[in-house]
């Protein structure tokens, strides 16, 4: 669920970017609506909405989601303030990236791998299981990294369907491969170690 929390301001920002580009009177201000910079805008404010709401409702944010954060205000606002798209687009790759490094981390600092930090207070698996996972996720980061940033600066008309819709379809077709790669090594598992706790 979480994971899709997490796509709201994407969805908000393609429904934006999709409108043709507008002049619409407010109070007696005119505002430009469609586009890719008030999409970025819808972004911006939308990602600051619903990260807001769930550090009212849950007195914190995970660390990716603090990434997340920051890395929409800090290319959102360089896109507004230099009027260059160029920067949103750049946006995916390093964040994903970012993430991917974090797990590659993890094998060399710290006791657990960051899957098993994740994960660990719901599944007990040998080892060997959680090392492939982590590494698995290494590699998914590091795809999703290059295949936003070969289509944003490849296929430009397309990069933002492929930013929210590839983005969302990668995540769904990864985490179902995973359950099923799961669910093949649940047996695995001696049911009297306990889990781990963070």
């Amino acid at each position: 669920m979480k994971q899709f929390i997490d796509f709201i301001p994407l969805l908000l920002f393609f429904i934006v970017y999709k409108i043709d580009p507008r002049v619409i009177d407010i109070a007696g201000h005119e505002l430009t609506v469609g586009g890719i910079y008030s999409a970025t805008a819808v972004l911006i404010i939308s990602s600051v909405v619903v990260y807001g709401a769930l550090f009212i409702s849950q007195r914190k944010l995970e660390k990716s989601q603090w990434l997340t954060l920051i890395a929409c205000l800090v290319f959102g606002s360089l896109t507004l303030a230099f009027h260059s798209e160029t920067f949103l687009k750049w946006k995916a790759p390093v964040v994903n990236w970012l993430f991917a490094l974090a797990f590659i981390g993890s094998h060399f600092i710290g006791d657990r791998l960051l899957i098993k930090r994740i994960m660990g207070h719901a599944l007990s698996l040998p080892d060997p299981i959680w090392v492939r996972l982590n590494i698995a996720w290494i590699v998914f980061f590091l795809f999703c990294g290059a295949a936003n940033l070969f289509v944003a600066f490849t296929f430009q008309s397309y990069w933002v369907d492929f930013k929210v819709f590839g983005s969302l379809g990668m995540t769904v077709l990864f985490l179902v491969g995973q359950g099923i790669y799961l669910s093949r090594h649940l047996h695995d598992t001696d049911p009297t170690t306990p889990k781990t706790e963070d």
